[in-house]
């Protein structure tokens, strides 16, 4: 019997190690994060925007060809950054490129001309270097941090995207989230275009809808009628860090395609959640105390609050139009200087965190919402279960910029848009997958990419050909970030 117990016990013990083999790690070290920043910018894969990273190191996980559905190899020819079309980025896009599993698929992605025509083979494409216009993001890819593997957690455009960033899913509900439910397109209008509507969310106009994909991959619209049905009711980001007493701040812009906006934006996040927009009876306008308190449609505002010392604790920052990566618009080139500007406004103040400055205290994530239908080689892991398979998208990129952040470091681990929400949760001691979808199926929270025994990092500027001052004196109108 003596025997029999022990025996159990061990087995017992074996088990309970094995679970905990399974269980995601926490944050547990002490950490000198007061703040978080989380750029985030359009549409480009590491195939695509980072092809420069081949002169530094074979490391950097990036191809110079792409297979098509013909079976041949198709060598990425060079692209401006501001180049003239678009690609279609949809869930169904996804699927073609992705066609189960044989990626192979990208050359039948459509493509739609904006300001001039489309190339042959317009999906396999790298953006040239041109005049050193990448050089702010290959400067800080190869001097900070740089994921192998990022890749966006839905499979496709960028509304579900910015859900997913702000609060781990883009389930109308907690209860549509645990079926496996998702907004999974950019919002439709009467008229059956894509973008068309002035506003979404909670402002959506009555008629336009979205579409929800189940876990059988199965679409169908969701329309907004009533008003109010695309206004969501669920937990975010946000939520967890009032509950834990952090302060945050969602920067976006002020206008969405079609003229005046007061927030209606797709890209801007909390105007899809009731509790942050608390919208008035006729859906027209966020009255919501948070909302006013939290959300700032002035993207440059975050170098103003950073020179006054007033940078909250965990940070959204989406840009203007023309400091967009969106391709389509040969004017809209200003996306590497714009990040390069709000890293060096940390990276060189003195005057902040009782004159330490923010740099010692403050991590950056630099992200892309989604892969924009460009070629990238990188098949994604695809997480199975009853919530469907809506999990992995395509590869993007993400930059990892702190004083505790080796120099020329490579991660190799597969991370989505919820390994960045567990970061934000472990730094500030929330549990690690208290959100949906995402929060709770990712197994990693970007700890390795910081290394808290070395002495921390001198700062060194990132060159660039516009800086902080051009951002907050900019009177160029507005424009989204995108139009999908």
């Amino acid at each position: 019997m003596k025997r029999t117990a022990q025996l159990l016990l061990v087995v017992v013990w074996l088990g309970t190690m094995a679970a905990q083999a399974q269980v995601p790690s926490q944050i547990q070290y002490p950490n000198p994060f007061k703040h978080i920043i989380l750029m985030v910018q359009e549409n480009r894969t590491p195939d695509n925007l980072f092809h420069g990273l081949l002169n530094w190191s074979s490391n950097y996980d990036i191809a110079t060809t792409g297979k098509n559905s013909k079976g041949q190899e198709v060598p990425l020819a060079p692209v401006a950054l501001g180049n003239v079309y678009d690609l279609d980025h949809s869930h169904s896009a996804f699927k073609e490129m992705y066609n189960k599993g044989k990626m192979d698929g990208a050359n039948k992605i459509a493509c739609y001309p904006i300001s001039g025509p489309c190339p042959a083979y317009p999906q396999f494409k790298y953006v040239e270097n041109q005049h050193h216009i990448l050089d702010p993001y290959l400067t800080i890819a190869t001097q900070y941090g740089w994921a192998n593997f990022m890749f966006q957690t839905n499979q496709g455009p960028s509304f579900p995207a910015h859900q997913f960033l702000f609060g781990g899913t883009s389930a109308p509900s907690k209860t549509n989230d645990s079926h496996g439910v998702f907004v999974a397109e950019a919002p439709d209008d009467k008229k059956g275009l894509s973008y068309a509507a002035d506003h979404t969310g909670c402002l959506a106009p009555l008629g336009e809808w979205n579409w929800l994909i189940h876990p059988n991959g199965a679409e169908g619209p969701l329309y907004n009628n009533p008003k109010g049905k695309l206004c969501f009711s669920r937990d975010t980001m946000a939520s967890l860090l009032d509950s834990a007493g952090i302060t945050w701040e969602y920067y976006s812009l002020t206008v969405n395609r079609g003229g005046s906006d007061p927030g209606g934006s797709f890209w801007t996040a909390p105007n899809s959640i009731r509790e942050i927009c608390d919208p008035n009876s006729d859906y027209t306008k966020c009255t919501g105390a948070e909302w006013a308190n939290n959300v700032d449609l002035t993207p440059s505002d975050v170098l103003k609050n950073i020179r006054a010392c007033k940078l909250r604790e965990v940070n959204w920052v989406i840009p203007n139009g023309q400091d967009s990566d969106h391709p389509g618009y040969p004017n809209n080139t200003g996306g590497p200087s714009w990040v390069a500007s709000v890293v060096n406004a940390i990276g060189n103040d003195t005057k902040c965190e009782q004159g330490q400055g923010y740099w010692s205290d403050t991590a950056i994530l630099i992200t892309w919402d989604d892969w924009g239908g460009w070629y990238d080689h990188e098949k994604p892991t695809i997480l199975r279960g009853v919530q469907g398979d809506y999990q992995y998208g395509f590869r993007v990129p993400l930059l990892v910029v702190s004083a505790y952040t080796p120099q020329a470091y490579i991660d190799n681990d597969r991370h989505d848009f919820g390994s960045i929400l567990r970061f934000m949760e472990g730094i500030f001691g929330i549990t690690e997958g208290s959100l949906g979808f995402a929060d709770a199926r990712s197994k990693t929270d970007l700890q390795d990419f910081f290394d808290f025994q070395q002495k921390p990092r001198k700062f060194k500027t990132i060159p660039a050909p516009l800086d902080a001052d051009f951002f907050i004196n900019d009177t160029t109108p507005p424009s989204p970030p995108d139009d999908d």
